[in-house]
């Protein structure tokens, strides 16, 4: 909220606009949610989203030859990307895959292992921590690797 105030005391009308375009879609998990206010794991993941939409937006842009609208998008990307947390490295999530899969029993089917494989992990991390597309790719390598 400081922030937004800040960008509309510098009259940075762009940064504010995004700003309040992210605030309006937390604002409106919120009211959403049944117990009331949401928890900053779930911001973290609405920033996400809202990262990876106009990641998108951006490449659409680009093969449209809209290079305009792609800077503008990706303006956006970085202002969001400064709220959004750290998240886990490849090296992290593979030492925690890695550790699950010392756990499973040889027997289990590589599909029902791989569902086993994804409830153990995030029981142990944060969704709003790892990128989803990065734990599935190093969860599929690691079992490729084993077997």
């Amino acid at each position: 909220m400081a922030e937004v105030k800040t960008a509309m005391k510098n009259k940075d009308s762009f940064k504010s606009t995004t700003l309040r375009s992210v605030l309006s879609e937390v604002y409106n998990a919120d009211k959403a949610s049944s117990e009331g206010k949401i928890d900053s794991s779930k911001i973290a993941v609405i920033l996400r989203k809202a990262v990876e939409r106009r990641s998108e937006a951006v490449a659409k842009f680009q093969a449209a030859s809209r290079d305009d609208l792609a800077k503008k998008e990706l303006q956006e990307v970085n202002i969001i990307s400064n709220f959004l947390p750290p998240t886990l490295t490849e090296m992290e999530v593979d030492d925690i895959v890695s550790s699950i899969l010392k756990t499973l029993p040889a027997t289990n089917p590589p599909q029902r292992a791989l569902g086993t494989i994804f409830k153990e992990f995030y029981s142990q991390v944060d969704k709003s921590r790892v990128d989803a597309e990065l734990v599935k790719r190093r969860v599929q390598a690691l079992m490729s690797a084993t077997t």
